[in-house]
């Protein structure tokens, strides 16, 4: 049996001999109750972008919006109609859940998990932020998890990210959910995007990605590994292995699984900026969303990973609704992954203090 160590398990703050990097500086001191606390907060991007090699996700606030109308949506007629498609699949697949087997029920929440990982771990906190370091089996693996959820490759999506994160709710926003739940949800991938979105996307230092062979390798052979990892495999395993009907081992392991995962990673674009408290940033719209975070694998706590876009915990929580924390940890107890990225709890409280809206404590 693999025991972890009494700090992993705990959850507690590690020290750089963890291969942890805990990142604040002393700026101020505040008052609160009338009792004096030293203030230290991340105000000083520059360290922290030192320390990751890139500041492209740090929110912008000398972008104007310009002036006027929109620009006249341009329907993508493709994707609605696949989209379209896709979730009736989902909603026959639910009515063959009582005729399937429990082995293929859970190698459904195996290959969700899996191709979750793919873009929590990988495409988010790994190459869109770079909160940890990952070696090569551990990248291999995580592209292998990205390409079997679907949801463009690493390097468009890492790309998209950082634009939503620099300027977060304007028209250079890929998901804006300042145009609506149904938008920032599904809507943005049902129109062109705005030309504000391909602007600032073009003018983004991408340099680390394209330095990475593994994340160019799946770009180049994008379409191949996504027929195969997110459409042909999770369908023959159980079809093959325990005899499951090719319908059931079609809908449930291949189309209800890619649905859900699909509307749980959209999840954190519009439920996540829009219901939940503002514990860390009152003034910015994301929002902490516990049961999106039990759906997407610990991305909802939202207003933290705005207002700390370099945690790689994305939450001051550690495991707690976080599987995605439990396995970097895991990775890093195994030699796989190292330099985790934590903002230190004396940063976390004097922030609360400073800009929060008073609604929690701190873990």
């Amino acid at each position: 049996m693999l025991v972890l160590p009494h700090h992993i398990l705990e959850g507690e703050e590690f020290s750089s001999s963890s291969s942890t990097t805990a990142v604040g500086t002393v700026t101020s001191r505040v008052t609160s109750n009338g009792n004096a606390v030293t203030e230290k907060d991340l105000l000083n991007h520059d360290d922290v972008a030192v320390q990751r090699g890139m500041m492209d996700d740090i929110f912008d606030g000398t972008y104007k919006q310009k002036e006027g109308p929109r620009p006249p949506l341009r329907y993508v007629w493709r994707n609605i109609i696949l989209m379209s498609l896709l979730h009736l699949g989902a909603l026959f697949a639910l009515t063959l859940i009582p005729s399937a087997k429990i082995e293929t029920l859970a190698w459904t929440v195996l290959c969700f998990m899996v191709s979750a990982l793919g873009i929590t771990a990988g495409a988010h906190r790994l190459w869109s932020h770079r909160t940890y370091k990952a070696t090569l089996p551990l990248r291999v693996f995580l592209t292998i998890a990205n390409s079997m959820a679907f949801q463009n490759d690493i390097y468009e999506w890492a790309r998209d990210h950082r634009v939503h994160h620099k300027f977060s709710e304007t028209d250079a926003d890929p998901h804006n959910a300042m145009r609506g739940f149904f938008f920032s949800h599904i809507g943005w991938l049902l129109v062109r995007k705005h030309p504000d979105v391909i602007e600032k996307g073009q003018k983004l230092d991408l340099s680390d990605l394209k330095a990475d062979k593994v994340v160019m390798f799946q770009r180049r052979y994008y379409k191949p590994s996504v027929v195969l990892l997110c459409f042909t495999m999770p369908a023959v395993v159980p079809w093959y292995f325990w005899d499951e009907s090719i319908i059931i081992s079609f809908f449930i392991p291949v189309i209800l699984r890619y649905a859900t995962g699909l509307n749980t990673t959209w999840l954190v674009n519009s439920a996540a900026h829009m219901f939940g408290n503002r514990p860390y940033d009152q003034n910015i719209n994301p929002r902490e969303n516990p049961l999106v975070s039990l759906g997407a694998m610990g991305e909802g706590f939202h207003n933290y990973h705005h207002t700390f876009p370099y945690d790689y915990s994305t939450s001051e929580f550690g495991w707690r609704f976080n599987p995605t924390t439990a396995f970097i940890d895991l990775m890093c107890f195994l030699g796989l992954a190292s330099d985790r990225k934590k903002v230190s709890k004396e940063v976390i409280l004097a922030r609360k203090m400073r800009t929060g809206d008073g609604s929690h404590k701190s873990g």
